[in-house]
Order: C-alpha cells, then sequence, then structure tokens
C-alpha cells in the first residue's frame, strides 16, 4: 500500500517539467507523497518529450526560478530540498545564491546530465559551475555510472573505480555522493565478462561514501525493460527520508527500497522504456 497521509514536512524540489510524467517534477512529487511529505516545487525548464524521445526544452530565467522559490520559502519551513537538472550557469549559480539568501536545508542533488536518448542536457558552463559553485552545498549528490564519468573523467569499469571516483568527487568538494551501479551492470554484460561459470545472483550495487565513512548497498537485480524515473524518484525519496528524521544512510535504505519495488511491480503502460508508475502494492514500509 502507498502511505497516504501528508505530515507536516515540506520537501522543495527544483527540476524540470516533464509532460509524460514519468521524470522531473512529476516524479518527484509522487515520491515526496509516497513518503508521507507535503511536495512543492519549482520548474528549471520545460521538456518536450514522452517515453520514446526527448527533442528539447525551454529554460527558465534565474529571475524567474527566484520568483518561484521565494514565495514559498517565505510560507514554508523547508524540511529538505532535491534538486534535479539545472541546464544553465544562470540558473546553478541562482540556486547558490538563494541557498545562501534563505539558509535552506542542504540539498540532495541529481545531477541530471544527459537524457535516456543522449539528448544534452547541461551546457558545458553549467556543469562547471555546478561542480564548483553547487555540489560542495549539498547534502549528498547521486550520479549514476555515466554521470559519475562525466563529472571525475573516470572510465569505470568495476566496483573500485566506483569507490574511487566517490572519493575524488568528495575530494573536489562533495560532502557525501551515491554512485549509482545499475548500468555498470549493464556494461559487464555487455562487453562478455560473464565467464561459463555457474552465474552469481545479479546484484545492484550503489555505493555511499559520505565524509569517508562507506556504505555498499547491495540489492535483487530486477530484470525489467529500460525503466524511466528511477533517478528522479530516488534522489526525492533520499530527500523525504531525510525530511521525516533519518540519518542519511537510513534515507537511502529506505530510498533504494522504495524505488526498487517500484521497478519491480512497474506496469508497462506503452512502448519502452517503462515509466514507473506507484501503485497500490509500491511498499515503503513491510
Amino acid at each position: 500500500m502507498l502511505i497516504s497521509s501528508i505530515s507536516s514536512s515540506v520537501v522543495l524540489t527544483i527540476a524540470v517539467f516533464d509532460p509524460s510524467g514519468g521524470a522531473g517534477l512529476i516524479a518527484d512529487v509522487r515520491a515526496l507523497v509516497a513518503f508521507g511529505c507535503r511536495p512543492v516545487a519549482a520548474m528549471t525548464s520545460l521538456t518536450f518529450q514522452n517515453s520514446e524521445r526527448f527533442s528539447g526544452a525551454i529554460h527558465q530565467s534565474a529571475d524567474s526560478l527566484r520568483a518561484q522559490i521565494l514565495p514559498v520559502v517565505k510560507e514554508f519551513h523547508i524540511a529538505a530540498v532535491k534538486i534535479g537538472m539545472l541546464p544553465t550557469p544562470e540558473l546553478v549559480l541562482e540556486v547558490v545564491r538563494l541557498w545562501r539568501e534563505t539558509g535552506m536545508p542542504p540539498p540532495v542533488i541529481d545531477p541530471v546530465l544527459h537524457s535516456s536518448s543522449g539528448y544534452e542536457l547541461m551546457e558545458p558552463e553549467a556543469k562547471d559551475a555546478w561542480l564548483t559553485e553547487l555540489m560542495p552545498l549539498a547534502r549528498l549528490i547521486t550520479p549514476n555510472i555515466p554521470e559519475a564519468e562525466a563529472l571525475t573523467g573516470m572510465t569505470i569499469t568495476d566496483e573500485s573505480d566506483v569507490h574511487a571516483a566517490a572519493r575524488q568527487l568528495r575530494a573536489r568538494g562533495a560532502r557525501a555522493v551515491l554512485i549509482k551501479g545499475g548500468h555498470l551492470e549493464q556494461r559487464s554484460e555487455s562487453r562478455g565478462q560473464r565467464s561459463e561459470q555457474p552465474k552469481p545472483q545479479r546484484q545492484a550495487v550503489d555505493v555511499l561514501d559520505d565524509g569517508g565513512a562507506i556504505t555498499v548497498f547491495r540489492g535483487e537485480w530486477i530484470d525489467k525493460l529500460p525503466v524511466r524515473g528511477t533517478g528522479c524518484m530516488l534522489s526525492a525519496a533520499i530527500a523525504a527520508g531525510l525530511a521525516q528524521g533519518m540519518n542519511l544512510q537510513e534515507s537511502v535504505g529506505a530510498a533504494k527500497q522504495f524505488v526498487a519495488n517500484a521497478i519491480r511491480y512497474a506496469p508497462q503502460l506503452g512502448p519502452d522504456p517503462v515509466t514507473l508508475e506507484l501503485t497500490e502494492v509500491t511498499v515503503l514500509n513491510e
């Protein structure tokens, strides 16, 4: 079942609008409500996409983003913040300014760099500003393997590389890094790294480096067609856990369980890839 009661924990999500509902603000809001939080939101970009393709976007200005966020911050006590796609350097720097002015809590940031179809979602200058100005303000950043490679310049082929990439990002200013290893599993299969020996049970492995304290989350690998929205919902769910008083490790664990169940029971409502839908069998607490 879904948790339906809304608590007093208000979580701000700053992300894109995806008209198909598979990612961005709509996915974030669904996850926050499932965790019992009160979502508030600001849009960074209006995208043109569906489950099959991404065809473009109209980005917000720094002024319009500020005009969305300030009234919300004045009305509500913001318990946690999740940040997704920030496509331009102006938007990255405006978020930094707003943090310094308003005293909002350190955000959970999902570094959205590319669409699943390969469309560039962040300008190069924005990535530089993200790394130097915004990343040090975050409570947690949540790159997947391709994003971690783009942010570090490394090639990641195994779990030891994941640990090294997390260390590098922390050395560059990140307080905590969660590298999501699903793409690593897919790569090892495509490169033929599996031997003729009996196959071990497949796992989804994510690595959390929180100030040098390492937690490796190993879970069941769920065989599904490509799924949209997992990164959005995971980072939003982590923010929800923090808003409700969980520590970071607990928040990541609860968020991973939530997304795993959403993937396991996601109905295929249209063409590939699958879009996550929260159903009444998505369980947060057994």
